[in-house]
């Protein structure tokens, strides 16, 4: 459905989006995940149109839309400060790009009337968004790009500005919504959780290049990068060096059990259904390295005590420390 290819972006003679390639396909959900910075934004800036890329391509349905304006491109956008016009009712802000694009009436009501039950704001169409929850005012956001039916819907890090629980909420309404109706949409965020629970396919940046691209679960399991494997999972996979290699093990693959290796505890960290301790390990005679692990239930381990620790080869992951 959509092709990004080599799609490139230059600010101050850096590359702050470099080579960037992914597809979408028809009703696929793809999360651009990555930390601050790393050039997700600006990359949807430049499919939506609302920048210009100085190299690459962009394909909608096997059209080249690269250069086309961003009115034309048939695409529906949601932001992070939810764009909603404050004299406007609920009714009216759903219904502004409808209107703006001249569709007759009796179609703008047939639309609406289909998506108010969908993201549940029947009972507050005729408020102004300053009467109205974060959570429903994203749902607001979330109707007015809905009722374009436009081919793809474009995401820009939507929940950021709501609270824990409610993002929790909104996650799962957002994925539920958008298999019920079959939507295409590229999600941008620098959460994983959001990513590994919401998306059928994350592309993974850093640095404006990508990663890695792939289903969560061959993020989590099989990272092929340094970068990917401490990025992906809390807390992030351990590195202990080994030669000319780091050996990666997941805190979660780490158990304290007698005739492992040697190690220090430095501190533990309570979250209730577990508990994070944080050890020291000797690699070689020269080379001392510090280990996560995710310990069942509440740990009492004092600073300094010395633990056995133990994990499975067949859970090591190796990477090369020249690159």
């Amino acid at each position: 459905m959509l092709k990004v290819n080599q799609l490139t972006r230059i600010y101050d003679e850096k590359a702050v989006v470099d080579r960037l390639s992914f597809e979408v396909g028809d009703g696929e959900f793809v999360a651009l995940l990555g930390p601050s910075g790393c050039g997700k934004s600006t990359s949807l800036k430049m499919i939506a149109g609302l920048e210009t890329p100085d190299a690459g391509s962009i394909e909608l349905n096997g059209k080249d839309i690269t250069l086309l304006a961003p009115g034309k491109r048939e695409l529906a956008m949601v932001f992070q400060s939810y764009a909603l016009f404050p004299h406007l009712s609920v009714k009216e802000n759903i219904l502004f790009g409808l209107k703006a694009r001249k569709v007759n009436k009796s179609d703008q009501q047939k639309r609406l009337n289909s998506v108010v039950d969908l993201v549940d704001l029947g009972e507050h169409l005729n408020k102004k968004p300053g009467q109205l929850s974060g959570g429903q005012c994203q749902r607001v956001a979330l109707a007015r790009a809905i009722v374009s039916e436009a081919d793809l819907c474009l995401m820009d890090e939507p929940l950021s500005n709501l609270d824990a629980k409610l993002r929790n909420e909104m996650r799962s309404e957002i994925r539920a919504l958008q298999q019920r109706l079959g939507m295409s949409v590229i999600y941008v965020t620098h959460d994983q959780v959001e990513a590994m629970s919401m998306a059928d396919k994350i592309v993974l940046m850093n640095d404006g290049k990508v990663e890695q691209v792939g289903v969560p679960n061959a993020l989590y399991n099989q990272p092929e990068t340094v970068f990917t494997a401490q990025f992906i999972g809390s807390p992030p996979m351990n590195l202990l060096p080994s030669n000319a290699h780091w050996i990666g093990v997941r805190p979660e693959h780490i158990e304290i059990r007698e005739g492992g290796t040697a190690a220090q505890v430095i501190s533990c960290d309570y979250h209730g259904a577990d508990t994070i301790v944080l050890a020291e390990v000797k690699r070689g005679d020269n080379e001392t390295a510090t280990v996560k692990l995710r310990h069942p239930g509440h740990a009492l381990f004092e600073a300094g005590q010395g633990i056995s620790i133990f994990w499975e080869s067949t859970n090591e992951h190796r990477f090369p420390r020249a690159s």
